[in-house]
């Protein structure tokens, strides 16, 4: 098994904060991302690169839904 590369994981983790960025600002620091970012950080320390970029992927969607949610409730 390859040695955990901490370089790609750090690039995929700001890929993932800076596209809740640009186009959820508003989520920025939901409780509601704990959870994905807990994932990310276990899937991490065992090296699972899959399931690390899984739980990056839940990251950004929770990031969508706690946005459209603060949008419906502005509307």
């Amino acid at each position: 098994m390859p040695a955990w590369d901490n370089e790609w994981a750090a690039e995929r983790a700001s890929e993932a904060t800076r596209y809740l960025a640009e186009h959820y600002p508003e989520c920025s620091a939901a409780p509601e991302f704990h959870p994905h970012q807990e994932s990310a950080h276990e899937t991490a320390v065992v090296g699972d690169e899959a399931g690390y970029l899984e739980a990056l992927r839940q990251y950004m969607r929770a990031g969508r839904l706690v946005a459209l949610q603060i949008r419906r409730r502005a509307a």
